[in-house]
């Protein structure tokens, strides 16, 4: 029960946080001549083609928002399961870029699925 505690707490933490630092920052950016993207949007365009004119761009946004969250707070769960703090930063070495991929992929498979790729 205390590591789902830990768990929302830190989603919603995070979340907020989120949404000022990074969400309202990329909006800006966009905004101008020459549009910026967040690391997470890079990502997912270059790898998943996604079509920037098919997509809403607050809709991507908050759904890189929602996906970061979630991905932090399992981390922090995950890693707070163990006493140790040297197995602690192994455990979150170790579950970082498989977590991140695995998350990323799916938001990825959601908007190809939906038809907001490049046609190549």
């Amino acid at each position: 029960m205390e590591e789902l505690v830990l768990f929302g707490l830190c989603y919603v933490l995070v979340f907020v946080l989120y949404q000022i630092f990074i969400v309202s920052k990329a909006k800006k950016n966009y905004e101008k001549e020459d549009k910026k993207y967040p690391v997470e949007v890079k990502y997912l365009m270059g790898k998943y083609k996604l079509d920037m004119e098919k997509i809403k761009y607050n809709q991507l946004l908050q759904m890189v928002a929602l996906v970061s969250s979630f991905d932090i707070s399992f981390m922090v769960s995950v890693v707070s399961i163990f006493d140790n703090y040297v197995i602690q930063l192994v455990a979150a070495v170790a579950i970082v870029i498989p977590v991140l991929l695995v998350s990323y992929s799916l938001v990825g498979l959601f908007y190809k699925k939906k038809g907001m790729v490049k046609d190549v």
